[in-house]
């Protein structure tokens, strides 16, 4: 049984709970297998309704800031893995409270609070990102090993002994990748941090690995991390956001007006997808639309989408329909829940999609609603 998107008031993001369970599963078994520990990244997904469904599967979780960690705190019900670009002085206590490892971006970041944790009243892991200088993501805005990268530590800018005190190392060089890439990355890491390797408890092996979508090779990736953990005896930990929400909801929007110019028909939703879908614009991509062909077709009924804002850029294009559209018709999104909700804004004051979760045996069920005051309430 899916979404019954009839019930589902538009706009809104709707999570399916038996899709995201699925992916627990999975998720769960790999961390099982391989002999790992697996952390939610809430860079990705934190829809922290639905955390008590992942508690039951996963515990843990990584925060990029302190309120991340904080929520990883409060409502995961454990400290956070937590790594920034820099930290402040006004917000490493919080960070200490909140937090189980510490990861430095750099030596003189780790120097500068390393007294910090030397006083805290309970121990705090730290390691240090980083950067292998490799990575096969194709875009430059989610390639953290680009050339000039002001994330993690190059090889030729690490001593060949740690700092005193550091316990791991992290590194983050994949974005929704395989485990082939992820294999590759390994070798070129043993190459270029071999002698750390061997000083330190624990490596973060960052995002990045899509171990949920249908064609990704789990086989290959459990076997890849078990050899690398018994050659090197290390606690490996992986720290996926994607693969969590991959393919576990929608975006529910509606046709309010068509527009055409110069032959081209553009559907009006009232959704926005530099407000309520930014990776379409970011990356880009051209998000998959229920009962819609992905290209368009001769003959048939063909539009653009466009946004709700009065951002000229607003519109992705173009899909073909069976029946042309009309105003009050839905427009359904798929894959909805990774990375979108987290990245949305109130640009132009778009009314944002309610947040929703879809259960077979109980319904639909509306965890929040937005309105005026959201918008009011973030400028004072």
């Amino acid at each position: 049984m899916s979404i019954n998107i009839n019930q589902v008031p538009s706009p809104a993001y709707v999570m399916d709970e038996a899709l995201l369970r699925k992916n627990l599963e999975l998720i769960k078994s790999v961390r099982d297998r391989a002999g790992i520990e697996i952390i939610l990244a809430f860079k990705a997904f934190s829809l922290w309704p639905a955390f008590p469904i992942v508690r039951e599967y996963i515990p843990g979780a990584t925060a990029s800031s302190i309120h991340e960690a904080r929520l990883a705190f409060e409502e995961m019900g454990s400290p956070a893995h937590t790594y920034s670009p820099a930290y402040t002085e006004d917000d490493f206590p919080g960070i200490m409270q909140y937090s189980s490892h510490i990861t430095f971006n750099s030596i003189n970041q780790y120097e500068r609070f390393r007294k910090f944790l030397q006083n805290h009243n309970k121990h705090i892991s730290p390691g240090l990102r980083i950067n292998p200088e490799y990575s096969e993501v194709s875009t430059d805005l989610y390639n953290p090993c680009s050339p000039g990268s002001r994330l993690g530590i190059i090889a030729d800018q690490i001593p060949d002994q740690l700092p005193e005190g550091i316990e791991g190392l992290h590194f983050h060089a994949l974005c929704e990748s395989s485990s082939d890439e992820l294999e590759k990355i390994l070798e070129n890491v043993e190459t270029k941090f071999g002698k750390q390797l061997n000083q330190i408890k624990w490596l973060n092996m960052g995002g990045g690995h899509l171990m949920t979508r249908k064609d990704y090779d789990v086989e290959h990736l459990i076997h890849t991390l078990k050899a690398f953990k018994e050659k090197w005896n290390l606690h490996i930990i992986l720290e996926p956001g994607s693969a969590f929400a991959w393919e576990t909801g929608v975006l529910v929007s509606e046709v309010m007006d068509i527009v055409e110019n110069h032959g081209i028909q553009t559907a009006i939703l009232n959704v926005s997808f530099t407000a309520h879908m930014p990776d379409c614009l970011e990356m880009p991509y051209k998000p998959r639309i229920r009962g819609a062909y992905h290209e368009p077709v001769k003959g048939l009924p063909t539009y653009r989408m466009g946004g709700n804002s009065c951002l000229a850029g607003d519109f992705i294009g173009y899909w073909s329909f069976d029946e042309p559209l009309k105003p009050g018709d839905k427009v359904v999104f798929e894959d909805m829940i990774h990375y979108t909700i987290v990245k949305t804004t109130m640009f132009n004051g778009v009314p944002h999609p309610s947040i929703a979760f879809w259960n077979n045996t109980e319904g639909l069920k509306v965890v929040r609603k937005f309105g005026y005051e959201d918008y009011k309430s973030r400028m004072g």
